[in-house]
């Protein structure tokens, strides 16, 4: 019985560990989401299309469409 019960508590300590984990990691995320915005938006402006593959991912993500649906106008809207 005692094992049972440390193994309950040792479920509850993970659980609860992974809670603060996904709580701290979701604030540094929100953090980087916005970096890479940023950070993308200046390599759209300052490059011409068709762009990196980095770049052609983020563009896609934000449309919804597969890259090669995307017109450069598209692009250009999203970026301002």
């Amino acid at each position: 019985m005692a094992e049972r019960m440390s193994t309950r508590v040792r479920y509850d300590r993970i659980r609860d560990n992974h809670a603060i984990s996904r709580t701290k990691n979701g604030h540094l995320k929100r953090k980087e989401r916005a970096n890479r915005e940023e950070r993308m938006i200046g390599l759209i402006k300052a490059g011409k299309f068709p762009y990196t593959p980095a770049i052609q991912s983020w563009v896609s993500t934000q449309i919804g469409l597969p890259f090669t649906q995307v017109t450069e106008e598209q692009v250009k809207a999203l970026v301002k």
